[in-house]
């Protein structure tokens, strides 16, 4: 079946939604918002191939269960990703049990190997070497400025330690736009992107369309989605951060996409659409 797209732009509608009743609004932040953690991909999938192979060489058929594990997980916190890792780690039997770490342990080795490149991105804007639109989606920043018009009320929720995207996302110039920046804490029983969608939609007495998620992760669609709300994919190419990403498009049709788009680069039109008059 041929997608289908509203007339001259590449805003595809997957399913039609019950529109002009949303009131609060939750962003995904890495790949949505951000290109600051662009490549995380790269660094985790080495680091788990590493952690589950020890001193033997790779197969494969590891390599390839590893990108599966990450796609399907993107958008959900990173600590639950390094469950899984170490799931793996015992299955395939190949690190003695005395060298086997924990989820906080193999966390730590991400986190370190991770955070190099995104110092190396902060220090390019603050020496004034790169600019905020180098390291957001492109259009996002306009449409940030267009949506915080309407009646409603932001938020971002995120896989991604909480300190660090609160940081992130004011070091991006973006943080004044939300009442609340969640993301991952310590203790896994406190925060998931399902319990906030949950809590919002509880607290405020909302029905499923007065709710929209924004994200390129399937975890956030899939949630919202559960909920009866609103979902918006951001298939975005993240290494140029603008056009499409062929697999990510995919993997949020499968997540329950109502609405995918590449970028925010047809903001206006976007924010017509969800906000008809």
């Amino acid at each position: 079946m041929q997608p289908t797209y509203l007339p001259g732009t590449e805003i595809e509608i997957v399913n039609e939604v019950e529109r002009g009743k949303i009131a609060h609004v939750l962003f995904d932040f890495d790949g949505t918002i951000s290109l600051l953690r662009e490549g995380w991909q790269r660094i985790m999938a080495p680091v788990c191939v590493e952690m589950i192979c020890g001193d033997t060489e790779p197969t494969p058929a590891i390599i390839d269960e590893v990108n599966v594990m990450i796609d399907e997980t993107t958008g959900i916190q990173t600590i639950f990703q390094m469950q899984r890792l170490e799931e793996m780690v015992r299955e395939h039997g190949l690190v003695p049990e005395e060298n086997i770490l924990t989820p906080p342990e193999y966390k730590q080795i991400y986190n370190d190997r991770l955070m190099a490149p995104v110092r190396a991105r902060i220090a390019e804007l603050d020496s004034g070497e790169k600019t905020i639109e180098d390291f957001t989606v492109r259009g996002v920043l306009r449409f940030l400025e267009l949506i915080a018009q309407q009646d409603v009320t932001m938020y971002v929720f995120s896989g991604t330690d909480r300190d660090d995207v609160r940081n992130e996302a004011d070091r991006l110039g973006v943080a004044h736009y939300f009442k609340e920046i969640w993301g991952a804490l310590p203790s896994v029983e406190e925060y998931s992107k399902e319990k906030i969608i949950r809590e919002i939609i509880a607290e405020h007495h909302l029905e499923g369309p007065q709710v929209l998620a924004i994200g390129d992760g399937p975890v956030e669609l899939r949630n919202v989605k559960e909920a009866g709300g609103i979902a918006l994919g951001i298939a975005s190419d993240e290494v140029h951060g603008h056009g499409w990403d062929a697999s990510k498009r995919q993997r949020l049709v499968r997540a329950g996409a109502d609405i995918l788009t590449p970028d925010f680069g047809e903001a206006d039109t976007l924010i017509q659409y969800l906000f008809p008059c």
